[in-house]
């Protein structure tokens, strides 16, 4: 039986705050600054306003500092 975690293809994914959807099926999602492989049953961190998926939490927060977001 297939699922949307089959094959190497990368997801694409719509980001919302709190939850996403899956447009496209797909294993995995690239990370916005390392350009890393993110599993989606690892995926934890994105930003939903630029649409963005990170590795991990000190990726994400970095991030959010660099582009001057000043809400929390």
């Amino acid at each position: 039986m297939k699922t949307i975690f089959d094959g190497e293809r990368e997801a694409k994914i719509q980001y919302f705050s709190g939850d996403y959807k899956i447009i496209t099926p797909g294993r995995y999602v690239t990370c916005a600054v390392t350009g890393q492989k993110i599993d989606l049953v690892n995926l934890r961190y994105w930003c939903a306003v630029r649409q963005e998926a990170y590795l991990n939490s000190e990726i994400a927060t970095r991030r959010h500092y660099e582009a001057g977001d000043r809400q929390s």
